[in-house]
């Protein structure tokens, strides 16, 4: 068997690797369990929670997982030229991934907004918060916003992570780093497709 083809033992996989897939999985581990506590509590409060989820908007979350969709289809793109030392398309496609996250997180505040202002009372509200006063109001729009907002600040995250990779493989050093950003990149990619049928298509 050439050694090409033979499999990598634990010792030989690289250390960079290695660290992101464990931050992952310590990330999977804290979405997981809000993710399970939610649905938990859904099960018991299944029409209050169907009535709540009308006031999500359906097509913003489309457009947003469209938009994280696409851009992990360019951080592949990027990660692939850097295999091939294609710098300028790589980096292209680096800033295009860095681009779709500011739009969805644009769609993101442009859908917030509205719900924050009717919590403080800064407009009418009446018919958002109807069932709000009941505990489990309560706890559908903390789970809402907590879930979608830890997931927002972790696309920040991923954006600056693979911006400042940016600036250390664009003269063509330390290429491996794009594989690693992708890595997280997809992981944020993937929290979003379980957040969007559980607030925006579970009505």
């Amino acid at each position: 068997m050439s050694s090409e083809a033979r499999t990598m033992t634990f010792s030989e996989v690289p250390k960079g690797r290695l660290i992101i897939w464990l931050v992952v999985a310590g990330e999977m581990v804290i979405f997981g369990g809000g993710i399970v506590a939610y649905l938990l509590y859904r099960l018991n409060h299944i029409e209050i929670f169907d009535y709540l989820a009308r006031f999500t908007s359906t097509w913003m979350g489309a457009l947003n997982t469209v938009v994280l969709l696409t851009s992990s289809f360019f951080i592949v793109k990027a990660h692939d030229y850097a295999a091939r030392k294609e710098l300028k398309k790589m980096r292209n496609a680096m800033f295009v991934t860095i681009g779709l996250g500011g739009v969805f997180l644009v769609v993101k505040t442009i859908e917030w907004v509205p719900k924050i202002k009717a919590g403080l009372g800064l407009n009418d509200g009446s018919a958002f918060w109807g069932k709000v006063s009941a505990a489990p109001g309560h706890t559908f729009w903390l789970s809402y916003f907590f879930l979608t907002g830890m997931h927002g600040a972790h696309v920040i995250l991923g954006m600056i992570t693979i911006f400042i990779v940016w600036l250390s493989v664009r003269k063509g050093q330390n290429l491996h780093r794009v594989e690693m950003a992708g890595i997280y990149w997809h992981f944020v990619d993937l929290v979003w497709i379980f957040l969007f049928p559980l607030f925006y298509l579970s009505r």
